[in-house]
């Protein structure tokens, strides 16, 4: 679903850049309270995932195909602060390095990819999560429909931003109805993704997913024919499970070899809103990327012939572009959260 220059006005997506600056600057504070020096660098990986998942088009009816979003997994994993910020980052990177997404239709893609399928993935996530028993297998659960839901509700932003400032004259009725039609079913391999690698997750660790925060129920007793809270027991001494390196390399390594070698097999078809926009006619006044000509464009390395190689090492180059520059930025965000601490201390000290 990423929206190219020349499908949206110049206005709205000026008006949808400020919409998503808005969603970044909140996020960026609202980022501080999920990160923590375990979670940072976990952020940057997951933001490295989502790029290399989003490399693997499944495909979804006869012509066309899908690939996952992230919004709904970014969410349940760090945190929907921190989810829209990994949705930015990777956004921002498929759309200078690789020539994915146009770059004055930024805003549109970040408000619709990142805030849209974080708010409306989150929200259902929660409030499936409060009235779901407090297991695991509720976890999944609230990871598959929350997630299946997301996409649809991102191909109806898209035509609403579409009905404001779409650029060529057809009828809204027909392209929501083709738009929400084609990403309910790319929301079904969207809530497959989701689901597995959450449940991967919350298998091995189940402290590092953010959405399974205070998934057991405290111990309770009946004292005096009442049920009363049970004294925890003592805090279990640091062991090696408590590590987050051997998660951070078996992540990475997963990303690389998505997107350096299963990535080839991905299908060709145009995903959900290309075919949507060739078959609508949406797509008449499509301009060209602005770095058409770089040498990563179309996820690809500029003079080699070997497609397996060449698609190989631009999935490469961009898991390691990606999880780098996220975890530039999601340390950058723990640190300033340090800094505020230390001078809050430091102020009330004073008084």
């Amino acid at each position: 679903m990423h929206v190219p220059d020349g499908f949206i006005n110049a206005p709205v997506s000026a008006a949808a850049g400020l919409v998503a600056a808005g969603a970044v600057a909140v996020s960026l504070r609202g980022a501080r309270r999920e990160l923590d020096e375990r979670t940072a660098p976990l952020a940057g990986l997951v933001a490295a995932f989502i790029f290399a998942v989003q490399m693997l088009n499944f495909p979804v009816a006869a012509g066309t195909s899908g690939h996952l979003l992230g919004g709904a997994l970014a969410a349940i994993l760090v945190g929907p602060y921190t989810g829209v910020l990994c949705i930015a980052v990777v956004l921002l990177m498929q759309g200078v390095l690789f020539a994915d997404g146009g770059l004055t239709a930024l805003g549109v893609n970040i408000t619709v990819m990142g805030a849209v399928t974080v708010l409306v993935a989150y929200g259902l996530f929660r409030g499936l999560v409060k009235i779901l028993p407090r297991t695991r297998r509720s976890i999944t659960v609230a990871s598959f429909v929350a997630s299946l839901v997301s996409v649809p509700a991102a191909a109806a932003a898209f035509t609403a931003i579409y009905a404001i400032g779409g650029t060529t004259d057809v009828p809204v009725s027909k392209v929501l109805t083709a738009m929400v039609g084609v990403h309910v079913l790319i929301g079904i391999g969207e809530a497959v993704i989701t689901t597995a690698t959450v449940g991967a997750v919350i298998a091995v660790r189940p402290d590092l997913v953010y959405g399974a925060r205070g998934l057991t129920a405290p111990l309770k007793l009946r004292v005096g024919g009442e049920l009363v809270d049970a004294t925890p027991a003592p805090a279990a001494a640091p062991v090696a499970a408590r590590s987050t390196k051997k998660v951070w390399a078996t992540g990475l390594v997963t990303a690389l070899v998505l997107a350096g070698f299963v990535s080839f097999y991905a299908s060709a078809s145009p995903d959900g809103l290309e075919k949507v926009a060739a078959d609508q006619g949406i797509d008449k006044k499509a301009e060209d990327h602005a770095t058409a000509d770089s040498p990563l464009a179309d996820y690809g390395i500029s003079g080699l012939t070997d497609a397996r190689l060449s698609g190989g090492l631009a999935g490469t180059i961009g898991v390691g572009a990606t999880v780098l520059a996220g975890t530039g930025v999601f340390w950058a965000v723990r640190r300033r959260r340090t800094d505020d601490a230390r001078t809050g201390s430091r102020t009330e000290e004073t008084v």
